[in-house]
């Protein structure tokens, strides 16, 4: 893909910092995706780091979000001026579920028809944390609450129980 460098202003919405994305790139971008509406897979580098991120509109505009992975203290950083790259990423970006989670809901029916019923951006946050964790012992124990949120006994990623 066609990499796009510019300099930009970083600034803050709420609480997250960002910089815009020059028109003239945005338009080659949105060609390149082959389309200019929702979540748009980009990557590039700042200040010669790379990143890997999505470009979102918000308020109507097209921004990209610098969080602190991509720019230490990127908070502290408002109104510093930065290299950006950027192109379109067509990479695979899916996650696979971690192989407990995929065996818990295999063994509970009641479970798997809840999670197959959620909308996939949820499902996809329940497999992302699983995917994330780095040791058994938390992989299990989230697993299990995962499959208890599921069968609505308690929490989970911060969301109350949905069971039926």
């Amino acid at each position: 893909m066609k990499s796009h460098t510019f300099q930009a202003t970083i600034e803050i919405i709420g609480i997250n910092p960002y910089v815009l994305v020059p028109e003239a790139i945005l338009t080659e971008i949105f060609s390149q995706a082959g389309k200019d509406k929702g979540h748009i897979p980009i990557a590039g580098t700042i200040n010669g780091l790379p990143y890997q991120q999505t470009l979102v509109k918000y308020s109507g505009l097209w921004r990209l979000y610098i969080n602190t992975t991509m720019l230490k203290d990127s908070p502290k950083r408002i109104g510093e001026s930065i290299e950006a790259s950027i192109w379109f990423d067509s990479s695979d970006r899916s996650i696979q579920p971690h192989p407990k989670l995929t065996e818990a809901l295999a063994n509970d029916t009641e479970a798997r028809s809840v999670f197959d019923q959620l909308s996939p951006s949820m499902q996809k946050e329940i497999v992302r944390y699983i995917a994330n964790l780095k040791t058994e012992e938390s992989i299990q124990r989230n697993v299990e609450k995962a499959i208890g949120f599921l069968l609505g006994k308690g929490s989970f990623i911060g969301r109350q129980n949905i069971g039926n």
